[in-house]
């Protein structure tokens, strides 16, 4: 893998000193507002189909489509976003996402299945790409190397408390009203999100390398930078198939909440996880950190093997959660630096898509391996393994790389 690697060292910084940096609590805070409906639509367009009369299988169907919809887009709205800036891209996906929603419930999902598809299809499509544009923003908010490694690291820990959070305010909307008034505050959290981060100075005045320079586009995919996102997708797969284990130990036990606590104790893992990694830089340099976390994770799944009841179950998902949080910080240094600088917001994008379609064939493989126990504990294991081993393969031969450029926001 053609990465530069420089020793870190051991100093410190506090998440009070870089929430207190000029925008960065609004930016933080407004992406994860206007990424909650990544968390929130797709459960809420289950109960929607339900309570119109349709049946799970259709609802479930239209779930997997809108976040698929929205993994494979990330990269063309990245690219976008590279050449026109985050205010042209992000705003008009952020209204067009939210008008989707608004208008499933009007529509109705049982009168036109055909009509329905095409809306949530759309509504995936037009999910706009905060994500990968914040972490376009952190090296120009935060020109401290120590300051960004937290940033970093709290923005990637927090992420999963999306999908905890998401759902259980949707179950909790639908039970005092219905499902189309969680729809429609999905689609207004996210526009109040995307719009807090889009009228942030750093977002508005942020340009690409090649608007300030004039550059073409440049060569994305270097072997070290496709390798990279190749071991993604192993993570990818051991989370999917966590999911679906989650599920199974919750029909084997007859406990249908550990189908939600074995997924929660996993994302409680990575953030804890992330605040500790966050609190300070650690020695090694950014490969060995990233095959640190690989192996932690890996070895975190095997205790799976053994079948174990819930009360251990919950305590095994802890533990590789506690590295995934280091992974994806990792991922997206090295992605900086192995990127063209004219295309770091569509190889952030390629990054997010690498884990989901792991995440999407752990689960559909995970599915087939149901009434397999062994095998489908295994599965979770198997992905980490298969991360590591790529991870490992691809060091051979190291060379240089041209880190990433961005003009500051500031001048």
């Amino acid at each position: 893998m053609t990465l530069t690697d420089s020793p870190t060292s051991r100093a410190r910084t506090t998440y009070g000193a870089v929430l207190g940096s000029p925008h960065v609590a609004r930016l933080l805070s407004g992406t994860l507002i206007g990424r909650l409906p990544n968390g929130m639509a797709p459960v809420a367009i289950v109960l929607l189909v339900t309570t119109d009369g349709g049946t799970l299988a259709f609802g479930g169907l239209l779930s997997a489509l809108y976040g698929l919809a929205s993994a494979l887009s990330q990269p063309v709205k990245g690219r976008l976003m590279d050449r026109h800036g985050q205010t042209r891209v992000s705003g008009p996906t952020a209204i067009l996402n939210s008008a989707t929603l608004l208008a499933l419930p009007a529509t109705g999902t049982t009168g036109s299945p055909a009509l329905t598809v095409m809306i949530v299809v759309l509504g995936g499509l037009s999910a706009p790409p905060l994500e990968a544009g914040l972490r376009a923003l952190w090296p120009s908010v935060l020109p401290d190397p120590v300051r960004r490694h937290t940033a970093l690291a709290l923005d990637t820990g927090t992420q999963g408390l999306l999908y905890i959070t998401g759902p259980l305010l949707v179950a909790a909307l639908t039970t005092a009203h219905s499902p189309a008034l969680a729809l429609a505050v999905t689609a207004a959290l996210g526009l109040a999100g995307t719009a807090l981060v889009l009228t942030a100075p750093p977002s508005r005045a942020w340009q690409p390398t090649a608007t300030r320079v004039g550059g073409a586009p440049g060569r994305l995919f270097s072997s070290g930078l496709f390798m990279l996102f190749v071991a993604l997708v192993g993570i990818g797969v051991a989370i999917g198939g966590m999911n679906v284990w989650a599920v199974a130990m919750a029909e084997r036990h007859d406990t249908d909440l550990l189908a939600g606590v074995l997924p929660a104790a996993f994302s409680t893992g990575s953030f804890l996880g992330g605040l500790l990694y966050g609190h300070r830089t650690w020695p090694g340099t950014p490969t060995r950190q990233l095959l640190t976390g690989a192996g932690g994770f890996a070895l975190g799944w095997l205790p799976l093997l053994t079948l174990p009841t819930p009360a251990p179950a919950t305590a095994v998902a802890f533990v590789p959660g506690a590295f995934l949080t280091l992974i994806v910080a990792r991922s997206f240094t090295i992605t900086d630096t192995l990127a063209p600088p004219t295309r770091t917001t569509e190889a952030y994008a390629w990054l997010i898509l690498s884990i989901g379609v792991g995440q999407a064939a752990g689960a559909a493989l995970a599915g087939r391996l149901a009434d397999h126990p062994h095998a489908l504990a295994a599965l979770s294991a198997v992905g980490g393994a298969l991360a590591l081993a790529v991870l490992l393969l691809s060091l051979p031969g190291r060379s240089p790389a041209r880190p990433g450029r961005h003009r500051r926001w500031g001048g």
